[in-house]
C-alpha cells in the first residue's frame, strides 16, 4: 500500500490504492475486469456481467430505506495511458506510482487514472460501507469508455433497474453537471511512395514538447497549444523556402487528448543548414510569445540527426503539411444557450507513419448539437480530402440533453448547499460522458454527473485534490440518504 491508503476517508483511498496498481489501458481492462470480479466475491455481493465486459454489482437498501428507487452508480473502468517522454513505464504491466504532493496526489511521470479510478473507488467503497443509509443500489463499471464508449454503446439491456444514475466522472467539486456533448472521430489516410533520401542534405530531429496537453475536450477552450499544429508550421515554413524532405512526422497518441509531444525527421540542402537553424530558432520565439500566458513551458528544439534510408515522395509531403495547416483545431463554437460553455469543436489528435506507406491523421469532433458534430466532422473530412486522403468518420456517440427540472438534480443541490453552505454549479460539459447511451437503452433515467476535483487529465500532470474526495463521499452518502 502507498501513502496514499492513508488518507481520509479511508474506504475510498483504498481501494483507489489498489486500483492504481491494476493495469487497465482501454480496450485491455481484463486485469481490472478481475479485480472487480474478485472484490464482489470477497464481499458477497451478487454481479453480473454482460459480453462487453461491463460489470454490475448488487447491493441491497438498508432496511429504513427498502423500497425506494434504485440508484445506478456509474464510473468507467479504464484509464488513459500518457507518460512522460523520458520515463520507462509499461501500462500493460507497471503499477502506476501514486504520490502526495502537498493539497493533491500525483503520478510519477504517468497519468494517476483517477479517470475515473476514484469514481470506480467511491463507488466501491459506498456498496461495502457500514453505517450508510441507502436505497437498493447498483454499481455500474464500464470498459473502454476513453477510446470508443464500447462499453456503454454494448450495455446489456437487462442489466439496470435504477431509476436514477449518478455518473461519478466529472472533475470539479462544487458542480453538478445534467449534460454532455457528443463526439465522433475523423481519420485521414496519406498513401506516399518511399524514396530514397537525398545525397548532399544535413539531416535534422525537431522536437516540440514541454506543452501542458489535457483533454480535448473539457481543456479544449484553455490557449494550450497543440504539438501536431505547431511542428507542421515548421516543416511547413521549411518546404517552402528551401527543398526540406520530410522522412518521418510522429506526433500526439490519443484522439481524446490534446497533444503534447511531436517529432520529425526531415533533411535540407547541406547550404541551407544555417538558414533551418535560424528559422527554427524564430519560431521558437514565436512560439514562447504565443503561449507564454497559456501555454508557458513550449519549446521547439531542431538538432543533428543521421540520414534516414527513405523520405516520403514530395508531392505527398506538400499535400501533408498544407492539409494538416489548413484543417481546423480548437474552439468552432461557443455555446449561445449557456453562456461559457464550448459548443463545438475539433481537435487533431495524432499524425503517425504507419505500414504499407500510409500517414494515419486522428482528429476528433465534439459538439451538444448533433447537428454541429456532423458538419464539424464533414468540414474536417472535406479540408483532408481536397489533399488527396482518404477519411473515415466513426460511429460516433451521441450527447446527453439537460433536464434542469429533474428530482435527481434538485435533490443533489439542496444536498449539497446543506451540507457545505453553497449552492453548487449546475453545468453541461463539452467533454463526453457514457450519459447519452444510456438514455438509449434506458429512457426513464434520470442522471446528474459529479466528482472530486481533477486537473491535467490525460496526461502526466493528471493530479486529485485530496480534500475534495472527502467532500465528494460525503456529498454522495447525503444524495442517497435523501432521495
Amino acid at each position: 500500500m502507498s501513502e496514499i491508503s492513508r488518507l481520509e476517508p479511508r474506504a475510498v483511498w483504498e481501494i483507489f490504492d489498489e486500483i492504481t496498481q491494476v493495469p487497465r489501458p482501454s480496450k485491455k481492462e481484463e486485469k481490472i475486469i478481475a479485480y472487480l470480479e474478485g472484490f464482489a466475491r470477497k464481499h458477497s455481493l451478487d454481479y453480473r456481467k454482460d459480453t462487453a465486459g461491463n460489470i454490475v454489482m448488487y447491493k441491497k437498501a438498508t432496511p429504513s430505506m427498502a423500497g425506494k428507487p434504485t440508484v445506478v452508480l456509474q464510473s468507467h473502468m479504464d484509464m488513459v495511458c500518457e507518460k512522460n517522454a523520458d520515463v520507462a513505464f509499461d501500462f500493460m504491466t507497471d503499477p502506476i506510482q501514486p504520490y502526495i504532493d502537498g493539497e493533491w496526489v500525483k503520478a510519477r511521470g504517468t497519468t494517476l487514472g483517477a479517470d475515473d479510478g476514484i469514481g470506480m473507488a467511491t463507488a466501491l467503497a459506498l456498496i461495502t460501507a457500514e453505517g450508510v443509509e441507502h436505497p437498493d443500489l447498483e454499481a455500474l463499471f464500464t470498459v473502454d469508455e476513453e477510446t470508443g464508449l464500447t462499453g456503454a454503446f454494448n450495455l446489456g439491456s437487462d442489466m439496470l433497474s435504477g431509476r436514477y444514475l449518478i455518473n461519478l466522472d466529472s472533475e470539479d467539486d462544487g458542480e453538478i453537471f445534467i449534460g454532455c456533448a457528443g463526439g465522433v472521430d475523423t481519420v485521414a489516410t496519406f498513401r506516399y511512395r518511399e524514396e530514397p533520401a537525398p545525397e548532399g542534405m544535413t539531416w535534422m530531429q525537431a522536437d516540440i514538447s514541454g506543452l501542458k496537453g489535457g483533454h480535448s475536450g473539457d481543456n479544449i477552450n484553455d490557449g494550450l497549444g497543440n504539438s501536431n499544429k505547431l511542428l507542421t508550421r515548421l516543416l511547413l515554413a521549411g518546404t517552402e523556402r528551401m527543398d526540406l524532405r520530410l522522412a518521418s512526422f510522429d506526433g500526439g497518441n490519443l484522439r481524446n487528448a490534446i497533444p503534447r509531444e511531436a517529432h520529425a525527421v526531415f533533411g535540407v540542402p547541406a547550404g541551407q543548414a544555417d538558414e533551418m537553424r535560424r528559422l527554427a530558432g524564430q519560431f521558437a520565439a514565436t512560439f514562447a510569445e504565443e503561449y507564454k500566458y497559456t501555454d508557458a513551458g513550449v519549446r521547439l528544439e531542431v538538432r543533428e540527426a543521421g540520414k534516414p534510408a527513405t523520405v516520403i515522395d514530395a508531392g505527398t509531403q506538400r499535400s501533408l503539411l498544407l492539409a494538416l495547416q489548413g484543417v481546423a483545431n480548437g474552439v468552432l463554437a461557443m455555446s449561445r444557450s449557456m453562456p461559457g460553455l464550448v459548443e463545438t469543436s475539433t481537435n487533431l489528435a495524432s499524425v503517425k507513419f504507419a505500414d504499407g506507406g500510409r500517414i494515419v491523421v486522428t482528429s476528433s469532433q465534439r459538439s451538444s448539437v448533433e447537428s454541429a458534430k456532423a458538419d464539424a466532422a464533414a468540414t474536417v473530412g472535406a479540408a483532408f480530402r481536397l489533399a488527396g486522403a482518404e477519411v473515415e468518420h466513426g460511429e460516433g456517440y451521441p450527447g446527453w440533453n439537460p433536464d434542469p427540472s429533474s428530482r435527481l438534480l434538485q435533490i443533489a443541490e439542496a444536498a449539497y448547499e446543506h451540507l457545505f453552505g453553497t449552492q453548487p454549479k449546475v453545468r453541461a460539459i463539452h467533454a463526453g460522458l457514457e450519459c447519452g447511451l444510456f438514455l438509449e437503452k434506458y429512457p426513464k433515467l434520470e442522471m446528474i454527473s459529479v466528482g472530486p476535483t481533477l486537473r491535467g487529465v490525460h496526461s502526466p500532470d493528471e493530479r486529485l485534490e485530496i480534500a475534495t474526495v472527502d467532500k465528494f463521499w460525503k456529498f454522495l452518502i447525503e444524495i442517497l440518504r435523501t432521495l
